[in-house]
């Protein structure tokens, strides 16, 4: 291999780090024997109280019975985590002493667990040693962390493949998280009869997540121009920047998308739609949890954590939320009209396949284009019309871009770098849609 002369520090090197898949219709069954395998004797399984009621948890728990696990159940997860919920968590898991960890529910219940999961395996460490700089120290995972299986029953987050659990800092009212290899979970259950009952705006927003996913990770700075370069290779982020085998994941992801999220979101029968969407967001999530994602995620942080009254149709929940997924596509078309300058052809590529007719295309268009296409595509699903109509207005903006600054980790990933000025225009590009 040549020697390559690293320009300014930059890195020189990415890799791909998932979770084990399993992916198949009723699969769910299968954890009991797989935590047989791994010799479980104390498990956690956890979850949150509207899913603890519902069959992707009798699923689970029939599963237990039957292969005679010995479980203790936490159901307290919130949606969308804060640090309290994170910290109530963490004592339960270091209370139980367990050998093996269960999630089964959304990013949120998934996230909790990861975490729960890290602290109890380093008792000694403060809340703030692994959390994500510049809120917390952002230190290395050195310590070996326990088996944890993951049952997603949305379609969204892809967090069963990655090494990122996200909360609310409610002291900042902030969003951050914490981002590493160590803490992916260790299988992924895909069963895509979960998505069954989800109802029409959680399959939505969830898609909303996993067509951002794959939108970032794609136009993300590219791996070789991030720096700095790690001195050793437990410094390189999960977040690398954007790489040919990440690029195959977001690229075939955001072709499932296009296809299936109308008619997954329309028709609560239709199998084949909400089956792949599953899959989809775990191709998603193999691109965007080693490439990262950016702006729409950036931006979406303060957004989800400066929420005032705002509460969502099909949510279930005691307290104002904006779903994660909606604050992520809300500035979708205004980023992406922003970052085009930076390799144009990658945008007009995705906008050709979200349905955008690009035969008399001009490249440097590629940004309205892929804005104007992503507006079509929110019109078409009722999507709340911007940040307006969840609550914010332009007094707003000042805050929502100081939410935003502290975001490095993702903002960084911009192909295009951005001041508090282009921030403040974003915001305000995005408080009216169509």
């Amino acid at each position: 291999v040549p020697e390559r002369p690293t320009l300014g520090n930059t890195d020189y090197a990415f890799e791909m780090a998932i979770s084990n898949i399993r992916y198949g219709e009723g699969v769910t069954k299968e954890i009991g024997m797989d935590l047989q395998n791994l010799g479980a004797r104390r498990v956690c399984l956890m979850t949150d109280k509207n899913l603890s009621k519902l069959p992707p948890v009798n699923a689970v728990l029939n599963s237990l019975a039957k292969y005679g696990i010995n479980f203790q159940m936490y159901d307290n997860v919130r949606v969308e985590p804060t640090d309290q919920s994170f910290l109530d968590a963490i004592q339960f898991a270091k209370k139980g002493e367990f050998d093996a960890y269960v999630a089964v529910g959304g990013g949120s219940v998934m996230d909790t667990c990861k975490a729960a999961n890290l602290y109890a395996a380093s008792p000694s460490s403060e809340f703030l040693d692994y959390v994500n700089a510049p809120i917390g120290k952002g230190k290395p995972v050195a310590v070996p962390l326990k088996p944890l299986i993951a049952v997603p029953t949305t379609s969204g987050t892809g967090s069963e493949t990655t090494g990122v659990a996200i909360f609310d800092f409610k002291e900042l009212k902030v969003k951050t998280g914490i981002a590493s290899r160590a803490i992916k979970p260790t299988l992924g259950i895909i069963d895509p009869l979960h998505t069954l009952s989800m109802p029409e705006r959680i399959v939505a927003n969830s898609g909303f997540d996993v067509l951002c996913h794959a939108l970032e990770s794609y136009t993300a700075l590219p791996y070789n121009q991030r720096s700095p370069c790690p001195s050793n290779p437990i410094e390189r982020p999960a977040y690398q920047g954007s790489n040919p085998v990440s690029d195959v994941w977001a690229l075939h992801a955001l072709r499932i998308v296009a296809k299936y999220l109308k008619r997954a979101i329309r028709n609560p029968e239709d199998r084949e739609a909400r089956a792949n969407m599953h899959l989809a967001s775990a191709f998603a999530g193999i691109g965007f949890g080693n490439a990262g994602v950016h702006l729409c995620h950036g931006m979406s942080y303060p957004i989800s954590g400066l929420v005032k009254t705002y509460k969502p149709k099909d949510y279930n929940v005691d307290h104002s939320l904006v779903p994660h997924g909606l604050s992520v596509v809300l500035t979708s078309p205004a980023v992406f009209a922003f970052t085009a300058q930076i390799h144009p052809e990658r945008h007009l590529e995705a906008a050709e396949i979200l349905g955008a007719d690009i035969r008399t295309a001009r490249i440097k268009d590629a940004g309205l284009i892929l804005a104007d296409t992503l507006r079509k595509f929110l019109f078409d699903l009722n999507v709340d019309d911007g940040l307006a109509a969840i609550g914010y207005s332009k007094a707003d903006i000042p805050a929502l871009v100081k939410g935003t600054l502290p975001q490095e980790r993702v903002t960084k990933l911009s192909p295009r770098s951005q001041t508090e000025e282009d921030l403040s225009a974003l915001f305000e590009a995005s408080m009216k849609l169509y």
